[in-house]
């Protein structure tokens, strides 16, 4: 039976973490679809405030958006990056 290395190890986990950053994407998309729905039937209540609605909710969209940018910039630096592995292979 072959033995784990410390590199092996390093990037297991750096793939299992970088899977678990990537779940940080639903929350954006279930709240954007639901802003985009609200939006959509505030609209139809009130046609005339059609501009305010709209640059509200684009407004909490993009703010909404950066949680999952984050979580995919996490996960491509564990993928690609990998500052963990220079760090433990040196000791």
């Amino acid at each position: 039976m072959e033995q784990i290395t410390n590199e092996g190890l390093i990037l297991a986990c750096s793939a299992v973490g970088a899977g678990l950053a990537m779940i940080a994407g639903i929350g954006p998309g279930v709240g954007q679809g639901y802003a985009a729905g609200q939006g959509a039937a505030a609209v139809g209540r009130n046609p005339g405030a059609k501009g305010d609605i709209m640059s509200t909710m684009l407004l909490g969209q993009a703010v909404a958006e950066t949680t999952g940018l984050y979580g995919l910039v996490i996960a491509l630096l564990l993928m690609y990056a990998n500052p963990m592995l220079s760090k433990f292979l040196s000791l």
